[in-house]
């Protein structure tokens, strides 16, 4: 019987970041069905503006995800994004890219958020800027979903946006039914029910992940 695992999570949150290798093999496991699902987080009124404190604060946070998972965050990132006087803490425009691509191609929006992930934390670009956006979708070949967000930030794409606050809206309605304080969350969801797996587990051992999701389903 197949699993559902619903993945909770903000495209600039590091330990999601962290969590990108082990959210690649769970897409490839034939008895598990992946949905992400962007909370918002660190959009509207969780965004905020770079300042020294805040960016001293963000890479000791980064070196202990990077001991821990093996991901890369590079002082590139650490320059261009932390350091950059006046850049903005704010995943709302990530989030919309990630919807344009659940819109047009949703096979592929774990390839996408993993794209983006390593624009920023890799390659030190600030993708809260939606022409790097663009950039990185279409790079992936999303030409449709590039496109769309292209044209949402020269006219008001309504459907776009629906569709990034209905997915919010959803994963934030998990979040509290789950009594989830943070993320990444992960939930799996079986005929048997619903529930949360350990964070931590998402950081070691594949196998010892995968463990845990058959706990899960027994």
């Amino acid at each position: 019987m197949s699993t559902t695992i619903t993945y909770l999570f903000d495209p600039l949150c590091g330990w999601c970041y962290g969590a990108s290798p082990a959210m690649q093999r769970l897409q490839q496991q034939a008895d598990i069905t992946l949905e992400l699902l962007p909370t918002g987080l660190f959009s509207g009124t969780g965004a905020r503006t770079m300042d020294a404190q805040f960016a001293q604060y963000a890479w000791s946070n980064d070196v202990r995800i990077q001991k821990l998972s093996g991901q890369v965050f590079s002082e590139r990132y650490r320059a261009d994004v932390l350091e950059r006087a006046g850049g903005r803490f704010d995943s709302g425009p990530a989030t919309l890219a990630l919807a344009a691509v659940a819109f047009t191609a949703p096979e592929r929006e774990l390839d996408a958020l993993k794209a983006l992930q390593e624009a920023r934390y890799v390659h030190g670009q600030d993708i809260t800027q939606m022409p790097v956006l663009v950039a990185v979708l279409y790079g992936l070949g999303l030409s449709d979903a590039a496109t769309r967000l292209a044209q949402s930030a020269q006219q008001v794409d309504a459907e776009l946006l629906a569709t990034a606050q209905a997915r919010m809206a959803r994963a934030q309605a998990l979040m509290r039914a789950h009594s989830a304080q943070g993320v990444p969350t992960v939930l799996v969801r079986t005929a048997q029910g619903e529930r949360v797996l350990p964070s931590s587990a998402l950081y070691g051992d594949f196998d010892a992940l995968m463990t845990h999701i058959k706990v899960s389903k027994s």
